[in-house]
């Protein structure tokens, strides 16, 4: 195999390989144990055979490692944007809005959010309120629309969420 070639099959096979393992990765912290046991295997085989390739070439040249540095970073790239995309998950939220907003938290429970709220002291004691919603992940920019019309400056603190035991959420 020529170098150009070489250096193509090393650079995809990489781009799919680091794909797989950063979706793996997000799989597990989800728990989703089978799907990422049978994903991490064919992840592993693949970087076994690119990574053998890539070591046994008789072909001395930086295109090769630079074909694997760039698989690896489109890959990385690749597999975050897929996992935010196909895989949902729960996220909750800590909101920090005004007071005075109290009639607003209704528009987020209208728009149907589930929202537990607690009074609170801000800087130089300004009172607050602190909202917590629990929400899918798919809801975040609703939420956050909402969030900023009722107080531009309102303070949002984002989780992912492991695992949710009763109550509401959208």
């Amino acid at each position: 195999m020529g170098l150009l070639p070489m250096c193509i099959t090393i650079f995809f096979a990489r781009v799919i390989d680091v794909s797989l393992a950063t979706f793996v990765t997000v799989l597990t912290v989800k728990s989703k144990r089978l799907l990422a046991t049978i994903l991490g295997f064919i992840d592993v085989i693949i970087w076994f055979l690119v990574v053998k390739e890539a070591l046994n070439t008789n072909i001395k040249s930086m295109w090769i490692a630079f074909s694997y540095a760039g698989g690896y970073a489109l890959g990385t790239f690749i597999g975050t944007t897929l996992s935010n995309k196909l895989i949902n998950g729960k996220i909750s939220a800590q909101v920090v809005i005004k007071n005075d907003s109290l009639q607003d938290v209704d528009k987020i429970r209208d728009a149907g959010f589930a929202v537990s709220q607690i009074d609170c002291t801000g800087k130089d004691n300004v009172k607050k309120l602190m909202l917590f919603i629990e929400l899918d992940k798919k809801h975040l920019d609703d939420l956050k629309n909402i969030i900023n019309n009722i107080d531009k400056d309102a303070f949002m603190v984002i989780n992912e969420t492991k695992y949710v035991v009763n109550g509401f959420f959208k």
